[in-house]
Parts: C-alpha cells; structure tokens; sequence
C-alpha cells in the first residue's frame, strides 16, 4: 500500500497568506490529506452522493449569492448537508464579506473558515499546485541531482563513483547543485518527477579526502537550487570490458520512478574521463530528442538506412536495496 501524506492547514494559511476567521482548534493539528478542491454547489441542495469530506471548500460569488437568496429554514438546511459532513475547511475568495449565518455554521459544525482577497480561479489554482507538491507521492534514492542547461539529470550509481565530483566540476563550469546522497523524487503530476533535497542536507556535498563542504557558501548562491524537474538519468559504473556498451545511441532507454519513464543512460567509468563533460553533453543531447531530433537516427537516414526504427527500452537504474 503506497504511503499517504498530509499536510497541516497552518502551513496552507501561511503560504497563501489566508484570513482566520474561525478554527475550532490549532491549525497545526488539522491536516490536509487530498489534493482536490470542491466549490459546494450541488451539496447545498441536499445532493451529497460522492462528496469527499477531505476536500478544502471554495465558496465565491457564486455560492455565497445562493445562500443569500435562501430563507433560514432553507440555509439551515443546506448547512447541514454541506458542513454536516465535516469539510476540511472552508474558504471565502475574492475577500467578499462573510455573512454572520455562515460563521455561526461553521462554528456549530466546527469547520474551520477562512478567507483570501484572491479571485477564485487563481486562488484554486495555485492552492491546487500546492497541494499537489506537498502530497505528491515519494522516494528518496541515492544520487545526485544537478541542473545543466535547464536539464534536471539525476546521476546515479554506487559509492565511490564519482557522483559528487562530478557534481563539483559542473558547479565550477556554472551549473547548479539541487541534492547530493540523497534525493527526495515527489511524482507532481502523470508524467512529471520534481526533486529536492532533504532540508538537513540541503548544499551540502560529500568529498571523499575532504569531507562535507558547503556548496552554497564556497560556491555562491548562484551553484544552488532548491528544486527542479527531473528530465534524465545518468548512471555511472564501472567499466567492464565484456560488456557491450551502446555506441550509437539510437534506442531510446528509459527508467522508471514512481512509474513515470525518464530518459535513462549508462555511462562507464574509466580513469580520465570527464564526467562533467560527458553529463553536460547527454543533457544536450537530451535536449535536442525532445525537440525532435535524434543523432543516431539523422546518421542512418543519411547512410541509406531508413529501415531502422528506435525502440524503447527500460533499463534498471536502482537497485533493491537502493530504497533511500
């Protein structure tokens, strides 16, 4: 059973600088555990077939104007289907004045109320992007991430590989380091992974010979970024000369997280190649396939063979006991 996460309504008003008009207790203590957002509307006529009582309620002109144009019987009625079922919290938009019924509703079913002076549509959608961050699902893996021209590329392998030199190198020649030994890869939507570093790592970089340096503070603000999309992966291994090793490039092999297929290659490690060259060319590279144009293929085409068609292949980046 896949993990579920929540996140405390304190840190939603914080972030989106919400109004408190009522809590029944400690923001702190009420989590938000669903991504999706409900505008009530139907359930205030009684129809609540399908409602999801964890979702956060969005209440606009729209709502607000039809509780307006009830008699009280009809609006204690409508509150008791809607705030009967216990809503994670309710939110008035647009910083529209709250009428004194719904506070007392709300009070009475200890649903918390807030308010923001946003519209609505760019309050659900940016709440909505927030949500989808902090709930995404998860995974932390041994690796490092760096952004190389725009690139997210995860370079994965095992110890003693090479990763955080690497990394170094490509600061030094103006890239940016987001995580180092550990990456937290949260899955934002069907087809995007985002990664970050886990906050009591965050900058720092592991040097075998000289220990743990702080990249943000020799290197500058400049070398470090919180979070980025991860477009690619790299693996490093050992060069083992019975191996045949792709030479072309022309399939396209990929790996999945989180069930999502990210570009994936294997680079072998031999002394004196420059890792840092070798990653900012596959990020080049990586770039120019999804723009549509694929090396491998424009030299077959121009050899004659037209024939030849790239197939995809998943590889095996991680191992079973690379579980973070």
């Amino acid at each position: 059973m896949s993990q579920k996460y929540s996140v405390s309504l304190a840190k939603i008003i914080d972030v989106h600088n919400l109004e408190v008009v009522y809590l029944p207790k400690n923001a702190e203590d009420i989590h938000v555990t669903t991504n999706e957002i409900n505008r009530p509307g139907i359930v205030l006529t009684g129809y609540t077939d399908f409602f999801d009582s964890r979702r956060i309620q969005i209440l606009g002109w729209t709502e607000l104007g039809f509780l307006q144009k009830m008699n009280d019987e009809e609006r204690d009625g409508a509150f008791g289907y809607w705030l009967g079922l216990h809503p994670a919290a309710a939110v008035i938009t647009r910083g529209l004045d709250i009428p004194d019924y719904l506070v007392s509703a709300c009070e009475k079913y200890e649903v918390p109320l807030l308010k923001t002076d946003e519209e609505t549509s760019p309050f659900l959608a940016a709440l909505i992007e927030f949500l989808n961050k902090e709930l995404a699902p998860r995974v932390t893996r041994h690796g490092v991430l760096v952004e190389v021209y725009g690139e997210g590329v995860l370079i994965t392998g095992d110890s003693g590989a090479g990763k955080s030199e690497a990394a170094i190198e490509l600061i030094k020649r103006g890239h940016r380091l987001i995580a180092d030994d550990a990456v937290e890869i949260r899955k934002i939507s069907n087809n995007t992974l985002q990664g970050n570093s886990p906050s009591n790592i965050r900058h720092f970089v592991e040097l075998r010979g000289i220990g743990i340096i702080d990249a943000r503070r020799i290197f500058g603000m400049g070398a470090v970024k919180l979070t980025e999309k991860i477009d690619m992966v790299i693996q490093l291994e050992e060069w083992d000369h019975t191996k045949a090793y792709d030479r072309l490039g022309l399939d396209n092999e990929y790996a999945k997280i989180l069930g999502v297929k990210v570009p994936a290659i294997r680079v072998p490690i031999t002394p004196g190649r420059n890792l840092a060259v070798i990653v900012e060319t596959a990020a080049m590279n990586n770039r120019q396939k999804k723009m549509g144009f694929n090396a491998a293929m424009d030299l077959m085409l121009s050899l004659g063979m037209d024939d030849v068609e790239p197939q995809d292949k998943e590889v095996e980046i991680f191992t079973e006991t690379d579980n973070g």
